[in-house]
């Protein structure tokens, strides 16, 4: 079945938490379309439109990220996975970043805490994947790589959950990697599952180093939820274009490092049925390392095993 979200206040939150009421009740396997507003809260349809501000439908001291959600998965229990496949993420027709102003260890690196914060205003182009701006009044163009920065479930710990930082039921985990055709498998920690999506980008270097992607809403972001109970994670997982995924996340960038090692050395012990060892010996030689982002708090890297790397 295909259910449609509309993209409206009563639909949106800007925190996790359990408690929060789900917007819509699926069956595993179950298609959603819908919009996702701007990171200000915003959304305008076509360049001349206004844009319109959306507030969060639950009462939030501080809510950062507006999300589309929670989505409740009928069936959906602890200890299951909850597989997000992403059909297609189509980006909206303009994108912001900043960078500089404010103290963050980025800022003091390369000196510019304290200076004036700028903004640029793209103006993105879906029929040739670019974007384009004005940077000291000449025109900088950049390639498209729309994907979702934030999907995740509910935590299985009481309160309210900023959206800052990804945790290991998702969340925040700005993996450029996380774009159409890439199937993201999130550990599932309460009943129903209660996800949550938003914070479309349109493009991002990995580690997101100024603190921000190209901001941007979605025209369409259209997802499969499908329950997994065939599968045992304790942090997400990934399949995507460029090969599986595995992720970790700490303030401690080494200790992420670590996770997503483990966990990739895991996979490839599993998938291909050798030893750790083994599994190590050949993640040396296949896979990659990557700095997903080191911005929001909890810092995170992701392992890549290309597809076709490793052939027994």
């Amino acid at each position: 079945m295909i259910h449609r979200i509309e993209l409206k206040s009563q639909n949106l939150h800007g925190s996790f938490s359990n408690e929060y009421k789900p917007i819509l009740t699926v069956q595993s396997g179950d298609s959603i379309r819908m919009q996702t507003p701007d990171i200000e809260w915003g959304y305008s349809a076509s360049k001349g439109i206004e844009r319109e501000f959306f507030q969060s439908a639950v009462n939030e001291e501080t809510p950062l990220h507006p999300m589309v959600g929670p989505i409740e998965v009928k069936g959906a229990k602890p200890g299951m996975v909850l597989e997000v496949k992403l059909n297609d993420v189509v980006p909206g027709w303009y994108g912001t970043n900043w960078a500089g102003g404010k103290k963050t260890w980025q800022n003091d690196a390369v000196g510019l805490t304290g200076f004036e914060r700028i903004r640029l205003d793209w103006e993105l182009n879906r029929d040739t994947m670019t974007a384009s701006v004005e940077v000291g009044s000449r025109p900088v163009n950049v390639a498209l790589n729309p994907f979702i920065g934030l999907m995740g479930v509910a935590p299985a710990e009481h309160g309210v959950h900023h959206t800052s930082p990804p945790r290991y039921c998702g969340g925040n985990i700005d993996c450029k990697e996380l774009k159409r055709g890439s199937t993201l498998y999130l550990p599932i920690s309460v009943d129903g599952a209660l996800f949550s999506i938003g914070d479309g980008h349109a493009a991002q270097g990995d580690g997101e180093v100024s603190g921000t992607a190209i901001e941007c809403p979605m025209d369409l972001v259209d997802i499969t939820l499908t329950l997994r109970d065939d599968m045992q994670l304790a942090i997400p997982r990934a399949k995507t274009p460029a090969g599986w995924i595995t992720f970790g996340f700490n303030e401690d960038l080494n200790q992420a490092a670590a996770q997503a090692l483990d966990e990739m050395v895991e996979l490839i012990s599993m998938l291909y049925k050798i030893e750790k060892s083994q599994a190590l010996a050949l993640a040396s030689v296949t896979v990659d390392l990557r700095v997903t982002q080191v911005v929001n708090g909890v810092k995170g890297v992701h392992a890549v095993l290309p597809d076709g790397s490793i052939a027994l």
